[in-house]
């Protein structure tokens, strides 16, 4: 029988992610942002556990990324929204980046990975904000 998968966040981007994005909509120019932030908050949807990293994305949700602790070699913060929200960035063994946009309670999520991740990987990560 395996470990039970407990499950440390399970949601979407950060409402104010999608406030802002609206808010850009009345300067015509950010109109592309906004719609990104719509289609975020419509659509994205992160599952952190015990085990792994979800992402669920794309359009309609059709697109789904699991990784698991031991494939992340490094992760970057950067806050955003006054620090209310953050992103974050996976990278993996295979040098591929996996991001996570509009976190909310990113510094507690980053925490919580950073705990799950080899001692090497968490060295290479430095503190929040550090890329």
């Amino acid at each position: 029988m395996g470990i039970r998968e407990e499950v440390f966040y399970d949601g979407g981007p950060h409402i104010g992610d999608l406030i802002i994005g609206i808010l850009l909509a009345f300067t015509i120019i950010c109109l592309p942002l906004t719609i990104g932030a719509v289609v975020r908050a419509l659509w994205l949807r992160y599952r952190i556990t015990n085990r792994r990293v979800s992402i669920t994305s794309g359009w309609m949700g059709r697109e789904r990324a699991d990784v698991i602790y031991s494939e992340i070699t490094k992760v970057v913060t950067i806050p955003r929204g006054w620090g209310a929200w953050g992103d974050m960035v996976l990278t993996l063994k295979d040098g591929s980046r996996l991001e996570l946009r509009a976190i909310p309670r990113f510094r507690e999520v980053y925490e919580y990975i950073s705990n799950k991740i080899a001692p090497k990987a968490r060295q290479a990560s430095g503190p929040i904000g550090q890329t």
